[in-house]
């Protein structure tokens, strides 16, 4: 049952929601034996990122595996919140990027930007090891550097752009997720009984990292926006906007101090 029907039958049965796409997708990437594993492990709702060992962000491609965060479109909303702020782009920006994962906010403006430079922090060694990964993959790595720390404790040194994916689900949502996400480190999905504590560590750091004129963009879920304006707001004088996504959702704050 390899064939393309067989296979879009089997990732139909295991409530694969676009059973064709999936099946084509596996049928090109592997065969034989190769293909059955891929497929045995995709029926387990293992992520179709990880089967393939890449993903793609902002039209470039990243390698995933166990232990990254697997790129998401919407997340390009701060690459695009970003690339409005700074429309030079020959800027010698300095660059943040906290929870960098597979490193896919901090690589994509390195790239887009060719005279910055930027840290990408992250607590767990398996997603800076995919980082380093993207950042040879994609001829960064001379205007990067990733370190292992919690937020932006320690660091020393302003930045023009801090940018952060932090986890914001909630405690009682983790266990309604897609199958998919069981795979993919809760520790980036998991944001606490009610999905703001990592935006409640994070946030009064910011300001003693923040280079004047600088800007922040933090990614958020649906229904955060009100809550984490809140938290800039008590944590100090600031100017905030909300980011939408392409769906019209809210997806982002943009924070700078006045």
């Amino acid at each position: 049952m390899n064939d393309f029907a067989g296979v879009t039958a089997r990732l139909k049965e295991a409530g694969i929601e676009s059973p064709r796409l999936e099946a084509r997708v596996l049928l090109n990437h592997a065969q034989g034996d190769q293909l059955e594993a891929l497929i045995q492990r995709r029926c387990t709702r293992e992520p179709l990122a990880y089967l393939l060992g890449e993903k793609e962000f902002w039209s470039l491609s990243f390698a995933v595996g166990p232990g990254a965060l697997i790129p998401r479109p919407e997340t390009e909303t701060l690459i695009e919140a970003a690339l409005k702020n700074f429309p030079n782009g020959e800027m010698a920006l300095n660059i943040l990027d906290l929870g960098t994962g597979s490193g896919c906010l901090l690589l994509t403006l390195l790239r887009l930007y060719p005279r910055a430079k930027g840290i990408g922090v992250d607590a767990s060694p398996e997603a800076l090891q995919w980082a380093s990964k993207n950042a040879s993959r994609l001829g960064v790595e001379d205007r990067c550097k990733l370190q292992s720390g919690n937020w932006s404790e320690g660091l020393g040194g302003r930045f023009d752009l801090i940018l952060c994916n932090p986890p914001y689900v909630t405690h009682g949502e983790m266990a309604g997720l897609a199958p998919e996400l069981a795979f993919e480190p809760a520790s980036a999905l998991d944001g606490g009984e009610d999905g703001l504590d990592a935006y409640r560590a994070l946030i009064p750091q910011l300001r003693g990292v923040l280079a004047p004129g600088g800007v922040v963009l933090l990614e958020i879920g649906a229904n955060q926006a009100r809550a984490v304006t809140d938290i800039f707001r008590r944590s100090g004088p600031c100017v905030s906007t909300v980011l939408t996504d392409l769906a019209g959702r809210d997806r982002g704050i943009e924070a700078r101090l006045p």
